[in-house]
């Protein structure tokens, strides 16, 4: 299964993956965001309905100068500037019942957007995401400001740098994917909801989609064998 996942996302195929059992319990819909188009923006909005971010490789984070947003938030609550909401509200040990850390960044829109909530608007700013991955990852300096504006509409996701060694998130499950498939280590993740029962979606329910559209379902566990490979010397 693990190797359908990388020649679908070479592809730039929408993939199905889950997290753990003993984690968010949640399936994303996830495609690299070289591969963005407007229909896959609106298929993963209809189709999932959660919140449509994009990871980012943490080496690219580091050389673009993306940081987590609480970071920013606590940097912002310690300055003494008066504002008095962000004094307490930035995220703390303890407060997710599920990890220690959320991965959340920035949120932004590409500088050629008009609203940054269309379609068209969302799939540029999220191609546009994965060339200014790329070209930083091969050692280019480009301002990230310069092509970006925040606030905006595609929330970014910065990847635990040892990824999971660090964290077990979907953000660190996709790069490692990423990275295993050849592709720009920026990927467009989307949770899977459920309107009926306001819930997230049932692993059952989201492989029940998965086998009905010809898809990819893949779980946590599979993608941290295949890290633990990665991480194994070849041998001569």
């Amino acid at each position: 299964m693990i190797d359908d996942a990388i020649q679908a996302l070479r592809k730039g195929q929408v993939i199905l993956l889950y997290d753990y059992d003993n984690r968010e319990r949640e399936t994303d819909l996830v495609v690299p965001a070289e591969f963005m188009t407007p229909k896959l923006v609106y298929q993963l909005r209809r189709d999932a309905g959660g919140l449509m971010c994009v990871a980012i490789d943490p080496a690219a984070c580091t050389k673009l100068g993306i940081p987590y947003i609480v970071d920013v938030l606590k940097y912002a609550g310690d300055s003494g500037n008066g504002f008095g909401a962000i004094e307490s509200i930035y995220e703390k040990v303890g407060d997710i019942p599920y990890d220690a850390k959320s991965s959340f960044s920035l949120w932004v829109n590409h500088r050629k957007t008009y609203t940054g909530i269309t379609d068209d608007d969302r799939s540029l700013t999220i191609t546009k995401l994965a060339d200014i991955t790329k070209s930083a990852l091969n050692g280019n300096k480009v301002p990230f400001g310069q092509e970006f504006r925040s606030p905006g509409h595609v929330p970014l996701l910065r990847c635990a740098p040892n990824l999971l060694k660090d964290r077990r998130g979907q953000t660190e499950l996709s790069i490692v994917l990423a990275r295993a498939a050849g592709v720009t280590p920026a990927m467009v993740m989307c949770e899977m909801l459920d309107g009926e029962t306001g819930k997230a979606l049932t692993k059952e329910d989201a492989k029940a989609y998965a086998a009905k559209h010809g898809l990819v379902f893949l779980e946590g566990t599979e993608v941290e064998e295949l890290f633990k490979k990665m991480q194994t010397p070849a041998e001569n």
